[in-house]
């Protein structure tokens, strides 16, 4: 599952836990990404799912909701 795994990735990159992660968690405020952690999660993203996400589309992600969407829609 998408989510799941998106989850993980999250928790490792922000060095949060898991279970706080949710499809609705906030990115900065929620789970206290600053910029360079926002790149460092999209890096890690890029890497595990072998894409490359524009930096527009990148600096839409606020959301854990909003990778899952653009991962679908990438993946169609």
């Amino acid at each position: 599952m998408v989510f799941e795994k998106i989850r993980t990735i999250i928790a490792e990159e922000l060095g949060v836990e898991r279970e706080t992660i949710e499809r609705d968690s906030k990115l900065a405020e929620d789970l206290g990404a600053d910029s360079l952690d926002a790149v460092e999660l999209i890096m890690a993203i890029e890497e595990e799912y072998d894409i490359e996400i524009d930096d527009t589309e990148a600096t839409k992600i606020k959301t854990v909701q909003d990778i899952i969407d653009y991962l679908e829609k990438v993946k169609d």
